[in-house]
């Protein structure tokens, strides 16, 4: 792994279930998060992704990509554009710095109406072996 290299992209597909359980996961009962009427009611067009399921699929993305020994030292993300139902959110990563066994990779993640999330992941891969 080098500075500037590019992690594959990871495509996802932004269903009611994904949102809906990623709510109740992380135990955010906003009725924007898992009532379609109410969100409209509140002017969204629909329910929404929150930032707690998003930032467990940024972390889903660099652990797949570098292992299950990889360790999340931080995780820093801003949101855009919200994820709706029927959509597809693509995560894209380059790797902005890397020293022994730590990287830090810029993450980006578009769907169909824009960039839903931008941020910053630093993430320790033990060395083979190393214990």
């Amino acid at each position: 792994m080098r500075t500037g290299d590019r992690l594959p992209p990871l495509e996802i597909e932004i269903t009611r279930t994904l949102i809906v359980a990623g709510a109740i996961a992380s135990r955010d009962y906003q009725d924007v998060h898992h009532d379609a009427e109410l969100a409209r009611r509140n002017g969204s067009p629909d329910i929404f992704m929150n930032i707690l399921t998003t930032n467990g699929l940024v972390g889903r993305y660099i652990t797949d990509h570098f292992g299950p020994t990889a360790v999340l030292r931080k995780v820093a993300i801003r949101l855009g554009t919200p994820n709706y139902p029927g959509d597809t959110m693509v995560l894209t990563g380059t790797v902005e710095e890397f020293d022994g066994d730590t990287a830090t990779v810029r993450v980006v993640g578009d769907n169909g109406i824009g960039r839903h999330v931008t941020g910053t992941v630093t993430v320790t891969v033990p060395m083979q072996g190393a214990r």
